[in-house]
């Protein structure tokens, strides 16, 4: 029987698994499994921050002006983003939790049908054809046209798809999901396909995190509820596990945190998004790294401590502090903070210089 690991071999796990040697954007993606998304650009939009430490030559907004050309769909998961489109099978048909009433469903109708008879819109379309549908409040304060926030609760339903984006907004095409087999094996199967994607990305896992995400899945797979819990609940016998200063641990069966060839590279600096899945489990953070990392773009200006959206700043296999940056005039500006003192070894400014030329590489649109 193999021994457990300790906490400092489950650190080095989750940065090597997952801080893997740059591949293509579309073997990148397969190997994720999910990107998380989101629409802030502090510098770049949290989708490109990830893919940007594990693609090669990643720009950003590749993704975007790709997106029709790699076989990915924009859908939910845990959160919001992409998903290779394989996965639509194990995600639909979709039950959502709150059903629509008879109103809102006749005017999904009446929308699906303009859309279908165009092929593809854009949400000014819609709400210009369907302005009589009025207005409503919106995620984040304020108003929205209610047909656009129809059309989001399409997409989520299955009925839309994202065909592209065009400047940032999404542009949709009708969309219908093959019936899935509803016999309990399969409906057990396809839930624990995705708490193994949950696993996959995110491991190795404290047992609390692990049936947070799976609560998160109410959001993409509500109608497998029941399923995925049974899946937590025999998490023991299905994925590898180990009890490490108290806490259970889980990470795929076929991997082992304690081999030693998951060893980071000593030298080498990442800025990593909120978002990343290196840092994404904030209870996870915090048990491998001893200090607590907040996201606080949402927090008002004079309560942050880190600051509008601070980057982690990972070192070899140490969780340093974090960084906020922005692009001026062309030229990438830096604020950094340290959880302890700023390291005084010389490789660590080699190594920031480096990350921080790479970055604004990242940030500069290639020339036509």
């Amino acid at each position: 029987m193999a021994r457990s690991p300790t906490l400092a071999e489950l650190r080095r796990h989750a940065i090597a698994r997952s801080l893997f040697k740059p591949l293509s954007l579309p073997a990148a993606i397969r190997r994720l499994g999910f990107v998380q998304a989101d629409p802030m650009r502090a510098p770049a939009r949290a989708q490109d921050l990830i893919l940007y430490q594990r693609v090669r030559d990643y720009r950003a907004g590749d993704l975007e002006r790709r997106y029709e050309r790699l076989g990915v769909e924009e859908d939910a998961f845990v959160n919001y983003g992409f998903v290779p489109r394989e996965m639509l099978a194990l995600l639909h048909p979709r039950t959502p939790r709150r059903p629509w009433d008879v109103v809102t469903t006749e005017r999904a109708r009446e929308v699906l049908a303009f859309v279908q008879e165009r092929g593809v819109v854009h949400p000014r379309e819609v709400s210009e054809a369907f302005a009589h549908h009025g207005r409503v409040a919106g995620y984040w304060g304020g108003e929205l046209n209610a047909s656009t926030r129809l059309l989001d609760d399409m997409h989520h339903h299955g009925w839309l798809r994202v065909r592209r984006r065009e400047s940032g907004t999404r542009v949709y095409e009708a969309m219908s999901h093959v019936a899935q087999d509803d016999r309990p094996a399969a409906r057990l199967a396809r839930a624990e396909a995705l708490v193994d994607a949950i696993v996959a990305l995110y491991a190795p896992l404290p047992s609390p995190s692990l049936g947070y995400l799976v609560t998160l899945l109410r959001y993409g797979a509500p109608h497998l509820a029941v399923e995925t819990r049974a899946v937590v609940q025999a998490a023991r016998a299905r994925y590898g596990h180990a009890q490490v200063d108290g806490v259970t641990w889980f990470w795929p069966a076929d991997e082992n945190p304690a081999s030693r060839r998951h060893r980071p590279d000593d030298g080498g600096l990442r800025l990593l998004a909120p978002f990343d899945p290196v840092v994404w489990d904030r209870r996870r953070f915090e048990m491998l790294w001893g200090w607590a990392y907040r996201f606080e773009a949402y927090v008002p200006a004079p309560r942050r401590t880190m600051g509008h959206y601070a980057l982690p700043v990972l070192w070899g296999e140490r969780m340093v502090g974090w960084a906020n940056l922005r692009l001026e005039r062309g030229q990438l500006r830096h604020e950094l903070g340290f959880a302890e003192a700023r390291p005084r070894d010389v490789g660590f400014q080699r190594a920031l210089d480096e990350e921080l030329a790479r970055f604004h590489t990242f940030l500069t649109p290639e020339a036509a």
